[in-house]
């Protein structure tokens, strides 16, 4: 661990933190909007799609290096805005209803947040290239070992950053939901307001990391004119990177035409335009790709795609939805105390996870990685698919009431957080140590965009898998009280079987493809 490796883990850190309003989130929608669980997952793919963007923002960091702090300081503007508008929400809804429909306020802020979000992991991606030194304490250059051994450390601290804010917000969660189970709905909606205000503090928190960036930046000029060198060479040292970067008219270019379909589209409100949007999508990034692996020797470039094919695959698994939540809350009686105690064990135990698997992570090839992850997902999905058909019932009549729901699920997040980013971080790690200098935001951002494109993909596959098998939560009109949808959970089971399936037979059919075809993982 090095200071200089502070600034982009507090920007790393605020994404974590952003996690602190989830379990808001999820009651708020529940009983306060009535939107489906099929709309709910098209909603996510629209609010995974500005991770798409990163790749042009990527590129932009590049190109504006020494000025990439203001994506940061307009990133927060836009988180700012959308936790303002969900404390608006909360607190004044009639002032907010007389402007716009509730539900119209909420996708506004679902939608705001991610681009906030995206500029700023650009930059921070950008952060911890540069915060890996050049020059040792008597200004020579440091052997490229140790350069690289820095790189890997600093992409794992850039993880533990993430899941430390998650422990933070757990923790948060556990002390104002605590004995929340018996509060009237008044005192609830109270806390939900707290939550959201304390929110505020993310982006306060990456703005500090860009801050105290510029401090150590300066202090590191001071050194270095200690140590004889020029004020031309500490500029080029601590302003420039390694190598300029010229304008990529593809990436600009591309990044334009897809902004304006996906603007497009999505204000158009055609039939299938996710469907098209991921299309066109898939295909402009890939172009990308292909031309950015011609920086690269054809060894370095077959490993790169054979990483990115397994890893899209991967996290292109569609889930349950939200319809699995609600029945956890209304069947099982999961209420906001326990889900922040369950989110406190798996941020914890995620955190617990990346040092426990490090050698594994150094050890293994991503390849080996996703097939024990796929294997080891597959078996811990069985117990909630038993809890659906009573298996919880049985064990607690057997058990003296010990393994009831609650036990199961807590055993259960317990064995599958450790795994939750084994598979990142090797990837993360070949690119800041393999990709060409002056391009390592760009490739950062391009095989970001390309996995994050597989989480919109994962969105599209919930969605359709909603609308196959219906779910519905229990709505009542909120002035009358009266039921105007009840809950119907009976086709959640076949829902969680499918997923399980789809779970263990995509990724091996994706590593089986990179193997037929001759390619590699890092």
């Amino acid at each position: 661990m090095r200071l200089s490796f502070l600034p982009p883990l507090m920007v790393y850190c605020a994404a974590g933190v952003s996690g602190l309003t989830g379990i808001v989130g999820t009651f708020f929608v529940k009983d306060y909007l009535g939107l489906s669980a099929a709309f709910l997952a098209a909603l996510g793919f629209w609010a995974g799609i500005p991770w798409a963007l990163k790749m042009p923002i990527g590129h932009l960091v590049d190109l504006m290096w020494r000025h990439k702090a203001g994506l940061v300081y307009f990133g927060a503007l836009l988180i700012a805005a959308s936790l303002a508008i969900m404390i608006g929400l909360i607190g004044h809804p009639d002032a907010m209803r007389a402007l716009m429909p509730v539900e119209a306020w909420f996708v506004l802020s679902v939608l705001l947040s991610p681009v906030g979000y995206v500029m700023q992991d650009a930059v921070a991606d950008a952060m911890t290239v540069e915060a890996v030194p050049r020059l040792d304490e008597y200004g020579q250059p440091i052997p490229a070992d140790s350069v690289r051994l820095m790189h890997t450390t600093m992409q794992m601290l850039g993880r533990v950053a993430i899941i430390g804010g998650t422990v933070l917000v757990s923790l948060a969660n556990v002390v104002m939901f605590q004995g929340s189970e018996g509060l009237p709905e008044a005192d609830k909606v109270a806390i939900y307001l707290r939550i959201y205000e304390l929110a505020l503090i993310i982006p306060l928190l990456s703005v500090s990391g860009v801050l105290l960036g510029g401090f150590l930046k300066r202090r590191e000029a001071g050194r270095l004119a200690a140590l004889g060198h020029s004020r031309a060479e500490i500029d080029r040292l601590l302003h420039e990177p390694e190598e300029k970067t010229t304008p990529n008219g593809w990436i600009l270019g591309g990044s334009a035409v897809f902004v304006a379909l996906t603007v497009g589209i999505g204000l158009s409100g055609i039939e299938y335009g996710q469907e098209i949007i991921f299309a066109a999508s898939f295909t402009i990034i890939s172009l990308m790709i292909a031309r950015l692996l011609r920086e690269l020797s054809a060894e370095a470039a077959r490993t790169l795609l054979g990483t990115v094919i397994i890893i899209f695959a991967f996290r292109t698994l569609p889930g349950p939805g939200a319809g699995a939540s609600w029945w956890m809350i209304d069947e099982l009686g999961f209420d906001q105390s326990f889900l922040s105690r369950i989110d406190l064990i798996t941020s914890t135990l995620t955190l617990a996870g990346l040092f426990l698997f490090r050698r594994f992570m150094a050890e293994k090839s991503i390849a080996d990685i996703v097939i024990f992850l796929t294997i080891a997902s597959t078996l811990l999905s069985l117990p909630i698919i038993g809890m659906f058909h009573g298996l919880h019932e049985w064990t607690a009549a057997h058990s003296g009431g010990i393994v009831d729901a609650r036990f199961i699920a807590i055993a259960n997040t317990a064995l599958e957080s450790p795994l939750g980013q084994v598979s990142m971080v090797p990837m993360l790690a070949w690119i800041a140590n393999s990709a060409p200098p002056h391009l390592k935001a760009t490739f950062f951002a391009v095989m970001a965009s390309f996995t994050n494109l597989a989480l919109s993909a994962s969105q599209l596959g919930t969605k359709y898998l909603n609308q196959l098998y219906t779910i519905a939560r229990e709505i009542r009109d909120a002035a009358s009280g009266v039921i105007t949808t009840p809950a119907d959970y009976a086709e959640l089971g076949p829902l969680l079987v499918t997923v399980t399936l789809l779970g263990l037979l995509l990724p091996l059919a994706a590593i089986g493809l990179t193997r037929l075809a001759g390619l590699r993982s890092a």
